[in-house]
């Protein structure tokens, strides 16, 4: 074959080094042509970014402020912003380097490209430094300042408990409704939100409306005009109430609302609370659903709380057949928790009461029948000697009223172990509210102190059991791993207004302490009764599975921590 050279590559001295090079138009190497040509010139290589440290956002320019993780997009996106210059190059990479948190600074490394010369483009990276720098923004600015609100949120429900506003705070945290919430102060009988703009007040309400039957209105007050510009400015404020029925509570719908629902029983109790009311009749298990619009139409209260329940002991359990989703149709024979005492001289029952009357065996129909089993307590209305303030009660006819509404099954054999839970609740924070608030209740709910904080304190320990029971009413809200085995100090003690096993009593918490359960993984234990017999722990008792737990506890700040106090 014969050989062919290739074309000949020319090349020329380096102008400054001599060293041999591909001609081009500077007759320079690249080393120096970039000792030459400063391609970053006009750029400066150290700037400052703005942080608020109370809402932790930064200021993108001109006037907007963002929320920004460290070294996050957003981030960069506004420390490229903030730099003058760069529209003149060509930005094709940069990145941050790491530096130590609490150093207040920011290094990013660039990579530029720009022509220099004729058919010459010179690539250089550098580093830039940037001095994160504290203010406030005008929200925290007016958060700082008394009176500055714009819109009011007035969330009320005429109960005797704050059950009710113990989920409510968990499901606004668990679909982050209170991001723009200025703070929170706790009234009489609800919770007051306050608002820097009137759009976060009206989605608000909005959200209130999707998850719990309510009914607003709003007002507004001019506080100045301007008869040249013709503008105003006003306060608004939404006046929001929530139906006074809860979870559990045994009602008496009216007989007109009961005859267009399939002309249900009057009596009935309260399934489940959502944008709707679910009512289910334990005595044939008919279920209605009663919108939000029907029930303020013909409104009506509740005849029983949670806190009239009576416990009762299980004799004879036998279901008839029917069955209505998890809920299945029973007859039952129950007596009162502690009815029958056996003598330890002649082992014979001992009738207590009036002529035997707390001994007395009641026949019943519940819905319970797929979950109770002879010798189980179950809590219930003991509707015999009951007398209510209700002129639809009043007018059933007393042949069809049962003697015993049992409701939901009790575990007081595992709730006399006083044991802490695996899981806690988020909370958010609080700020101050009437004079005189010295309580150091959880979250935005027990601020009034006192006989109040006693109060909250049982009406939390009952919210916490509803939670542990219900697995769709857990599937509603978000509930975290603990720290540890004292990460918390909420414990499964006796029922609210008995005290709790051991003689320990439970301290003033701080401000965003959260309430932890921890599981039990070792055999069943057992618990001595009140006459020295040892008493088995119920085997179906509902603890809360690992796989609902979330990781990555954050607390909220809203408001101002007080110091923990040590249980």
């Amino acid at each position: 074959m014969e050989f062919i050279p290739g074309p000949a590559v020319h090349q020329i001295l380096c102008a400054d080094c001599g060293t041999p090079i591909t001609p081009n138009s500077a007759n320079l190497c690249v080393a120096c042509l970039r000792n030459s040509v400063d391609i970053t010139e006009g750029i400066p290589k150290q700037a400052s970014v703005s942080f608020c440290r109370n809402c932790e956002r930064f200021l993108s320019p001109p006037q907007t402020w963002t929320l920004a993780r460290p070294e996050s997009s957003e981030l960069l996106s506004i420390c490229l912003k903030k730099l003058k210059g760069l529209n003149k190059v060509r930005l094709t990479e940069a990145h941050f380097i790491w530096t130590e948190p609490h150093s207040k600074r920011l290094r990013v490394s660039m990579t530029i490209q720009k022509e220099v010369l004729t058919n010459t483009i010179l690539e250089q990276t550098f580093e830039l430094e940037y001095l994160v720098q504290h203010g406030q923004c005008p929200d925290c600015a007016k958060l700082a300042a008394k009176n500055t609100w714009k819109a009011l949120v007035q969330v009320r429900q005429k109960v005797p408990h704050k059950r009710t506003f113990l989920f409510l705070e968990q499901l606004i945290l668990k679909h982050g409704a209170q991001k723009d919430t200025i703070s929170v102060k706790e009234v009489r009988d609800g919770l007051d939100f306050f608002y820097s703009q009137r759009s976060h007040a009206i989605k608000m309400v909005e959200f209130l409306t999707s998850v719990v039957p309510v009914k607003s209105k709003s007002s507004e007050q001019l506080l100045s005009s301007d008869t040249h510009t013709n503008t105003a400015n006003y306060k608004f404020t939404y006046s929001v109430e929530i139906a006074p029925i809860c979870k559990d509570d045994l009602v008496c719908i009216p007989t007109k609302l009961a005859r267009s629902m399939s002309n249900m029983n009057q009596l009935a109790v309260c399934a489940r609370i959502g944008n709707s009311l679910q009512l289910l009749d334990p005595t044939t298990l008919q279920a209605a659903d009663i919108s939000t619009a029907a029930y303020w139409r013909t409104p009506f209260e509740s005849l029983a709380s949670v806190s009239d329940l009576v416990e009762f002991t299980v004799l004879d359990i036998e279901p008839d057949g029917r069955s209505r989703g998890k809920h299945v149709l029973a007859d039952a024979q129950v007596a009162l928790a502690g009815a029958f005492r056996a003598h330890n001289d002649d082992a014979m029952m001992d009738y207590d009461g009036a002529g035997g009357r707390a001994a007395q065996i009641y026949h019943t129909r519940t819905h319970l029948g797929a979950i109770l089993q002879p010798g189980d307590t179950a809590l219930g209305y003991h509707l015999t000697n009951a007398n209510f303030n209700n002129t639809d009660y009043a007018a059933l006819r007393a042949e069809r009223l049962p003697d015993i509404v049992l409701v939901k099954k009790a575990y007081p054999n595992r709730r006399k172990k006083n044991k802490a839970r695996s899981w806690r609740l988020r909370s958010i924070g609080k700020e101050a509210g009437e004079e005189g608030e010295t309580g150091g209740g959880r979250g935005v709910v027990g601020r009034m102190g006192g006989r109040d904080q006693k109060k909250v304190e049982e009406d939390y320990e009952l919210f916490l059991r509803d939670l542990e029971e219900d697995p769709e009413m857990r599937g509603a809200v978000n509930l975290y791993k603990a720290a540890g085995p004292g990460g918390g100090d909420a414990r499964m003690g006796a029922a609210p207004g008995q005290g709790q096993s051991g003689g320990k009593k439970r301290g003033r918490k701080a401000q965003f302490a959260m309430d932890v359960d921890m599981v039990d993984e070792a055999p069943p234990e057992r618990v001595h009764g009140e006459d020295g017999d040892e008493e088995e722990d119920e085997a179906d008792f509902p603890d809360v599975k690992l796989d609902e737990l979330l990781e990555n506890f954050d607390e909220m700040t809203l408001g101002t921590g007080e110091e923990e106090e040590e249980v």
